[in-house]
């Protein structure tokens, strides 16, 4: 085994196409068939069941696979250790994180960090929770800042930077119904991210952080941004961190409703791999994340209260 084969199996395990692997290994298909049927045959077992539909992890594939991610993430903490121990590190960072965090949270701070660390490179990618995790896995990434999904990988270590409020979203309108209690909430169209999104779950967990059932969500898309601008349009209400809306409040295009109960919040967290040596850019950015990322008060948006 080595670490080219172990990269092209991983990809190969989650795409579940040989066509579309090579593509991404930049590979010709016949050599990413040689290098699987090379690596089955030292291994003497079958890793994939293989269809006109594509192939899938085999029993004996599916614990390779937490080998193999385990083998290439020892592999690149290694390399980082040895060279930083030889004064030889690199220092540079790629930092993975939700695109309403890269603008109302990282823009402000990246410069900042920047300027008092200019030996150190940084690269920011946007995507979306699944998408980080994936970069997390394959190391792609040093760093997400995320929001919490709650879920536990002892492969990464969490930590919490602070608790950003939500916001109950409506209109401009003065016209539109202001909920007294959360049962009223139940009774007024919702837009919202589709299941599986993180905005998603802190929609789902703030009514059941309440006690109460979601209501029902009228008009389901595919980002935060898209929620605040169909609000902005009058088509419903919506429930989202209240560090994305600064820009639309100050346009009075919407406007933040008294949340009938405590305030909902959602974990605004750092995640990263767990290593024996730190590289010390990690640990410089950490430390500075961990003290200037803080929440927007809730002076930055107009609030309408209740008559």
């Amino acid at each position: 085994m080595n670490p080219r084969q172990l990269k092209t199996f991983l990809i190969v395990a989650r795409l579940g196409n040989v066509t579309r692997a090579a593509t991404e290994a930049n590979l010709a298909q016949s050599s990413l068939s040689d290098q699987m049927q090379s690596l089955e045959q030292e291994l003497g077992v079958q890793l994939f069941e293989r269809s006109r539909h594509g192939v899938i992890l085999t029993p004996a594939g599916q614990v390779m696979k937490t080998y193999a991610e385990e083998i290439l993430a020892l592999n690149d903490e290694a390399r980082i250790a040895v060279r930083a121990s030889a004064c030889q590190s690199e220092r540079a960072l790629a930092i993975g994180t939700l695109e309403t965090i890269a603008a109302e949270k990282l823009a402000a701070f990246l410069p900042r960090f920047r300027e008092r660390h200019p030996d150190i490179g940084l690269t920011l990618r946007i995507g979306g929770s699944a998408e980080l995790q994936r970069w997390l896995d394959d190391s792609s990434i040093d760093l997400a800042i995320t929001f919490d999904r709650g879920q536990q990988d002892e492969r990464f270590v969490t930590r919490l930077v602070s608790h950003e409020p939500l916001a109950l979203i409506s209109s401009g309108n003065p016209d539109a119904p202001c909920p007294a209690t959360l049962a009223d909430l139940n009774q007024l169209p919702f837009i919202a991210t589709q299941e599986g999104c993180v905005y998603r779950r802190l929609f789902d967990a703030a009514f059941a952080g309440a006690g109460v059932e979601p209501p029902r969500v009228a008009t389901e898309v595919d980002s935060i941004a898209t929620i605040i601008r169909l609000v902005a349009a009058r088509a419903g209400y919506g429930l989202v961190p209240r560090l994305a809306i600064g820009a639309y409040a100050k346009r009075n295009d919407i406007c933040e409703l008294p949340w009938p109960d405590n305030v909902p919040t959602a974990s605004l967290i750092m995640v990263w791999r767990r290593r024996r040596v730190q590289p010390p850019a990690l640990s410089l950015l950490l430390a500075a994340a961990q003290s200037e990322l803080r929440p927007v008060r809730p002076a930055d948006v107009r609030l309408r209260r209740e008559e």
